[in-house]
């Protein structure tokens, strides 16, 4: 079996709740979908039920390799999905986000809640401090990221996040556009050098001031 660090995979993050709204479930499926016609392989949280078991089954079932990578603690309260081609167990949620960080090509974040976002964050920032040069998507079903977004861009107006971080963010409403501009970013040159006086706050234009 090939190994998933050398496959090209798209890292997910997602609900392992339902949601109060069936239109995200809709768009988990589509996107695993979307994804394996891409002829990328999923990467995600392991869990079998909610968006993530949505998002898992739809990528197998139309021919993406699934790797879930769940804790020892949520293996049995998320019910992990044993029909992952690759299910990996790990002991601490620190591991959890390095493997799937590490094993991922690009990453996408669909609706969630705490711990999507608390992931989305880790991604964001490992990216803003150059921890990797990664692509990262957000999927806006519904207009259920705007919230997330102006909170970004709020701390953008207040001086505590560079405009630059912003930009790195690749938004769309639909599955397949997302994943469409995820490839354009993973066939694209190589990412430039990570650039401190770009990204981290404390070199911006508010900095010294007051």
């Amino acid at each position: 079996m090939q190994d998933a660090s050398a496959r090209r995979a798209v890292t997910v993050y997602c609900a392992s709740a339902r949601g109060a709204n069936a239109v995200h479930l809709a768009a988990a499926a589509a996107f695993g979908r979307a994804l394996a016609e891409a002829n990328f392989h999923l990467v995600y949280g392991g869990g079998g039920i909610g968006l993530m078991g949505e998002l898992a089954r739809s990528a197998q079932r139309h021919g993406a390799h699934v790797t879930g990578i769940i804790t020892e603690q949520f293996l049995s309260l998320e019910q992990g999905w044993t029909g992952c081609d690759e299910l990996v167990v790990v002991g601490s949620m620190h591991e959890r986000k390095q493997r799937m960080e590490d094993l991922g090509s690009a990453f996408a974040v669909l609706a969630g809640g705490l711990g999507t976002w608390e992931e989305f964050f880790d991604t964001l920032v490992g990216r803003v401090i150059g921890r990797h040069t990664k692509p990262i998507g957000i999927l806006n079903t519904d207009g259920f990221a705007e919230p997330l977004r102006q909170l970004i861009s709020h701390g953008v107006e207040q001086g505590f996040v560079r405009h630059a971080a912003l930009d790195l963010l690749l938004v769309h409403d639909e599955p397949t556009g997302l994943i469409e501009q995820l490839a354009r970013a993973l066939a694209a040159t190589d990412p430039l050098p990570h650039d401190p006086q770009r990204m981290l706050p404390m070199h911006g234009p508010h900095e010294g001031r007051g």
